[in-house]
């Protein structure tokens, strides 16, 4: 999952991003308010955490602007030196869906992620079997079925596949893909991730009489889209 990050510590937010990618999740972090709320102009994210005061707005505002721009079930946690009671009140009053006091302990923060994450999502996290339409994401063997079919795909293919499907409508950054399926491999060409994007087209026959269409965004990425949705 894609978890957004917003600390004035810098040091504080390249220690959670560093935890969180971990426990497997692509994590981005923010040292103001104003950048993050730009980035969600441009891309969603699947979880925010969130400082309760930066440099340049307090976090009930952030959490506030943040609900306008993401869905209803975006989980959002408060991870915050302030141990009042009156500011825990005031964040879960907010709207926050968890708050987390300084410093930070590693194995806390990942239970209380995940906990967050699988109320979220319950149909993505732990699951063996993702089922999208005539697709069907074996996530343990790493296996894809259309229509009851195998579908001979790689690692990298099936991965790719599942991001597209597990964010069906949304635009997806090339910056984002890379850290999702490429993970820790540093320098991937435009020419490799295309040349991928190409063969899950094909092996998955994303082609709207089937339903789907996978295109370019113009100078962004790619989205998939679920056509009559």
């Amino acid at each position: 999952m894609r978890i957004a990050v917003l600390d004035n510590d810098r040091s504080q937010a390249d220690l959670i991003c560093q935890v969180l990618t971990s426990a497997g999740h692509v994590c981005q972090s923010f040292d103001s308010g104003k950048d993050l709320l730009g980035q969600l102009r441009k891309d969603s994210v699947d979880m925010l955490i969130l400082d309760w005061q930066v440099a340049d707005m307090n976090g009930t505002e952030v959490l506030r602007r943040a609900k306008e721009k993401l869905p209803s079930t975006t989980p959002m946690m408060f991870l915050t030196s302030s141990s009042a009671e009156d500011d825990i009140v005031a964040g879960i009053g907010a709207g926050a869906d968890d708050y987390m006091v300084k410093p930070l302990r590693r194995g806390e923060l990942v239970a209380r992620v995940q906990a967050l994450l699988r109320r979220a999502y319950p149909a993505q996290n732990g699951a063996e079997q993702l089922q999208f339409g005539p697709y069907i994401f074996e996530t343990r063997p790493g296996r894809l079925l259309m229509d009851g079919n195998v579908i001979e795909v790689t690692h990298k293919e099936f991965y790719l596949a599942l991001l597209f499907f597990r964010n069906i409508g949304r635009p997806l950054s090339r910056a984002y893909i890379h850290e999702a399926v490429w993970i820790r491999e540093t320098a991937v060409p435009s020419r490799t991730m295309d040349t991928h994007v190409s063969r899950v087209r094909n092996k998955l026959q994303l082609r709207p009489e089937n339903g789907f269409r996978l295109v370019p965004v113009y100078s962004y990425g790619y989205r998939l889209e679920k056509l009559g949705a």
